[in-house]
């Protein structure tokens, strides 16, 4: 059972909302869509589910083209951020609604209703009607009504994202189980970094309706192939500093300066981004470690960590560092930065060289 897109696009009144894209999704994979928003998450889902036609290109399901082919008459399941339940109907009637609609008899409909609430956590709920039920509850509602119709292709647009953070936590957790438990394909579509690593499985990144690259997710995260994909992959996005190699030294904008030999292999000379994540950077001396001259403008605490806004050089850089730091806005701050950390991008924006880190782990 495989997914796969031939080069499809959607252009709404003249506007690309998807650039042409080439995807495979296999049987029993959990592929999250990685972007801000408008980056094309939903636009590429609903290709895939077909309730928009792509004004190029093909969608095939198990290598059938399915391109022309109505929604109903696929095995697509949706759900979408705003989840949606009946709130005059029990949870019991909710998730049988579609099994009603698709004509399936009674016995076979309380039997695959009852596997599945019990799969969500719902049994002792199931009498109940949505309004009774928690918002973590409720939305298990929509997502069992949508995993009843026993769906080869579940699509998963934001459903977390009206929940408190309690309740997301909770449900990030019991996804992949859901998922590991039903073997249909799952397109998961996310803004947060964090969730996508927490899913696991397989991940596209998304930019201006660009897939930027698609493969495992900690290959992703880890290995970007290029300096679009780093940002996508990076809350608060990856820093940046121009970067100048000439002879056996790396010379980081107008003062940091270092042997490129410490980056663990070979870099041609020439001008070159450096990108390093927010969680890199240390208010801390550390033998070996880069020294830049900054000066801080925010600093944000979130209990056990600080977020600390700083300037170098004209750009504005973001370093998230343990501890609650108490520090005044306006002063001279050095921040540092280990070499093992520092991802090389070349003037086309591809990875020229990742982080050392990366190519250990």
């Amino acid at each position: 059972m495989t997914l796969t897109l031939e080069n499809v696009s959607k252009v709404v009144g003249g506007r690309t909302h998807v650039h042409p894209t080439d995807l495979t999704l296999e049987k029993g994979t959990m592929n999250v869509l990685l972007g801000p928003t408008l980056a094309g998450k939903t636009s590429l889902m609903r290709l895939m589910a077909g309730l928009d036609q792509p004004s190029g290109g093909r969608v095939l399901w198990n290598g059938e083209d399915v391109t022309g082919q109505r929604v109903q008459d696929r095995k697509v399941a949706m759900v979408y951020q705003q989840f949606i339940n009946y709130p005059s109907m029990s949870v019991y009637d909710n998730i049988a609604s579609p099994l009603r609609l698709m004509g399936i008899g009674r016995e076979e409909i309380d039997r695959r209703v009852r596997e599945t609430a019990d799969l969500m956590q719902l049994g002792p709920q199931i009498d109940r009607k949505p309004l009774e039920l928690s918002g973590g509850q409720q939305q298990r509602c929509a997502l069992a009504r949508a995993l009843v119709k026993d769906a080869g292709l579940v699509l998963l647009d934001e459903p977390l994202a009206n929940l408190d953070y309690k309740l997301r936590e909770e449900l990030r957790a019991e996804i992949p189980r859901i998922f590991e438990k039903s073997g249909a394909i799952f397109v998961y579509a996310t803004t947060e970094p964090e969730e996508a690593l927490l899913l696991g499985g397989h991940c596209a990144t998304l930019w201006e309706g660009r897939v930027t690259q698609f493969g495992p997710t900690p290959v992703v995260y880890r290995k970007p192939a290029d300096a679009t994909t780093a940002r996508v992959f990076s809350d608060p996005p990856m820093n940046f500093v121009e970067v100048e190699k000439t002879g056996g030294t790396l010379r980081f904008g107008a003062g940091a300066e270092m042997s490129a030999d410490r980056l663990g292999g070979d870099v041609a000379e020439g001008s070159y981004m450096a990108g390093f994540r927010p969680n890199h950077l240390s208010l801390d001396p550390e033998e070996g470690a880069i020294r830049f001259d900054t000066v801080l403008r925010v600093t944000e605490i979130t209990g056990s960590e600080t977020f600390v806004h700083v300037e170098h050089e004209g750009a504005r850089w973001v370093g998230l560092v343990h501890g609650i730091r108490h520090l005044t806005p306006g002063e001279s701050l050095a921040v540092y930065l280990r070499p093992r950390h520092v991802y090389l991008f070349g003037a086309d924006g591809t990875l020229a060289r990742p982080a050392t880190y990366a190519e250990a782990a």
